[in-house]
Parts: structure tokens; C-alpha cells; sequence
């Protein structure tokens, strides 16, 4: 029997620029390799949405504690591909006595803005 390796939704080259109590500006990249491309749009790789906001939600988890589960979305907009290996920077803006999130991600380059929105988590007691 063959074994088939685990498919992991990965990013590379995570980088904090800036942190603060509820302020997170994270350089990183998701590459042609990641699972996150599997079967979307073939000939030519994009992030999906889906793949956006799972990133988002692992950060503000990762970073803030901020549960993973998505009660509320308040706004998205998805305006600009987002192409495999893509230097992005996404800022995140958390409050977390409300459980919201505010995220932008963006070009670490040339700034070009790719996804912005906003959230409500569940709260910590109801995500189990």
C-alpha cells in the first residue's frame, strides 16, 4: 500500500512586521505547492476566498486567540487574484473582548489591495 502524504494548507516566509495588543501586520507567502490551489482554476492558480479567510482566521487564532469559528460577517470584498508565491501583507485589527476581526491583505510591494473585510468570531466558550 502506498502511502498518500498529508495535504497541509501551507504559507511561507511568515514575517511580523508589527505587533501590538490588537494591531498585526504579518508579511507572507502561499506557495504553488500549497493544497489551497488543488482543483481551483488548474491552468491558472488562484487563492480562493475560502483559502483567505482560513488564513486569516489561523492568524488572529495564532496570534490574538481569537477563535476560529465565524459567527458574523460584517463585510468582504475580494477585488484583485491573488496569484501562488505572492508576497502579501495582511493587517489585522482585532477586538477581542467583541471577538471581531478587521484584516486587509494587500502586495507587500507595490500595495495593491487584494481582500479587506470584517467578522465576528464565536465566542471562546462556544467554539469546542
Amino acid at each position: 500500500m502506498t502511502a498518500v502524504a498529508e495535504k497541509v494548507h501551507g504559507v511561507e516566509n511568515e514575517i511580523v512586521n508589527v505587533r501590538t495588543e490588537n494591531h498585526l501586520e504579518i508579511v507572507f507567502s502561499v506557495p504553488a505547492e500549497s493544497d489551497f490551489f488543488d482543483g481551483h482554476f488548474p491552468d491558472f492558480k488562484l487563492l480562493p476566498a475560502v483559502a483567505q479567510l482560513e488564513i486569516v482566521t489561523r492568524f488572529s487564532k495564532k496570534y490574538f486567540g481569537i477563535e476560529r469559528g465565524v459567527e458574523k460577517i460584517r463585510r468582504m470584498k475580494f477585488s484583485s487574484p491573488i496569484l501562488p508565491g505572492t508576497s502579501l501583507l495582511m493587517s489585522l485589527d482585532v477586538d477581542s473582548e467583541k471577538n471581531q476581526v478587521a484584516f486587509e491583505i494587500s502586495d507587500a510591494t507595490d500595495k495593491r489591495v487584494y481582500s479587506c473585510g470584517a467578522f465576528k468570531a464565536f465566542p471562546k466558550d462556544s467554539a469546542k
